[in-house]
């Protein structure tokens, strides 16, 4: 697929913008718990949509921090490449897991690239991705969570929260006014949480009203588990000042029993922990085809003990000053790691839920075949 094929999508394509039968279910708590309880998600990690050449978004784009220039611009570069053909492969090979048991498209946040140097520009690069999305998925509601890109640039804090409530509450058949918001799907919550500006009121009030679910999802860009890597301390309540805010949500996600869907890393990720009186699943997904060897799947670090080895072999961080000692923190969690693995591997995931249990199925790149399926429960 060509740019010209991705930005000029025909309304026909648009199937269910409106509030569809689908949409409304999935919208509501008395609706949806009278769907059958066995059902498939579609999911994508990062995304990062941007396109050929940089200008087309990027030429308001203007960072005087020289660091900051080289590494986003290398970024554009990195993003034009992948989707010039890797990336729709890998998304027309999502559209394919789809079937009737199929609810609806969440994406792990990082929609986009941003960096647009406009609040126009940024809501015309939300606009082009979503259409793209919703015509390529046949009208499955497509739920995003934001990420740190989609609210990247100028004005584009201000325009993502003007514009994607409310387009979430077009894909789901309900008024939605924050980025963070709940729905259901059957007897099942999914929390959809803004790592980025966390509202705790309003997490704790969600996860209140939601404490009859079967199972509760957790949609965040950022992990809620530490990431093992050189940005360690993006994760939910992460800086070493909320410590305190950080053990609270994690008691609370865990006496929840806790599936968390997210993605940022940009590796296909496993982490089962047990702790605070209950357990944490988190499933990191990625999207990101930067490099064809990244659709095949291969570990490259696996059990607890690999927890925390990655984060001590990083020389320096972007900006060129050397990373801190984190081992105190990777220690906090390592010894309630039940299962845990790493693979740098891109590409799409099904999520299949039955009152017998939880599972992903992961598909490298554009794979037709299983790559590797994860039991969450």
């Amino acid at each position: 697929m060509d740019r010209r094929q991705f930005l000029s999508l025909s309304a026909s394509g648009m199937l269910g913008l409106g509030l569809s039968p689908v949409l409304v279910s999935c919208g509501s708590k008395s609706g949806g718990r009278n769907m059958r309880d066995k059902y498939s998600v579609i999911i994508l990690g990062d995304t990062h949509f941007d396109t050929e050449p940089a200008e087309v978004y990027h030429s308001n784009y203007n960072e005087q921090v020289e660091w900051l220039n080289r590494v986003q611009r290398a970024e554009f570069a990195r993003n034009g490449e992948m989707w010039r053909e890797r990336c729709p492969r890998l998304v027309k090979r999502a559209t394919e897991l789809a079937d009737s048991n199929t609810r609806m498209v969440l994406q792990m946040g990082d929609l986009i690239q941003g960096d647009c140097g406009k609040g126009e520009v940024h809501q015309k690069m939300l606009t082009d991705v979503m259409d793209n999305f919703k015509g390529q998925f046949g009208g499955l509601p497509f739920v995003t969570v934001v990420g740190n890109h989609d609210i990247r640039g100028v004005d584009a804090l201000e325009t993502y929260h003007r514009f994607m409530p409310g387009r979430m509450g077009q894909e789901l058949g309900k008024e939605i006014t924050k980025t963070t918001f709940d729905f259901w799907i059957g007897p099942d919550a999914y929390i959809v949480v803004d790592f980025n500006n966390p509202d705790d009121a309003e997490v704790e009030k969600l996860l209140e009203e939601t404490k009859d679910a079967r199972y509760t999802f957790i949609v965040i860009h950022g992990t809620v588990l530490p990431a093992d890597c050189g940005s360690c301390r993006w994760f939910y309540h992460g800086s070493e000042k909320d410590t305190e805010i950080r053990r609270h949500f994690r008691r609370l996600f865990a006496e929840r029993d806790a599936i968390v869907l997210c993605g940022h890393i940009h590796r296909t990720e496993f982490a089962d922990w047990y702790g605070d009186g209950g357990r944490i699943t988190q499933m990191t997904m990625n999207s990101v085809w930067s490099r064809d060897e990244l659709g095949k799947y291969e570990v490259t670090s696996q059990g607890a003990s690999e927890y925390g080895e990655m984060r001590k072999k990083v020389t320096a961080l972007d900006n060129g000053s050397a990373p801190k000692d984190e081992t105190a923190l990777f220690d906090e969690y390592r010894p309630g790691l039940k299962q845990y693995s790493v693979s740098p591997a891109a590409g799409s995931y099904k999520m299949n839920v039955s009152k017998s249990g939880v599972s992903i199925d992961f598909y490298a790149g554009d794979s037709q075949e299983l790559s590797q399926q994860f039991i969450l429960r």
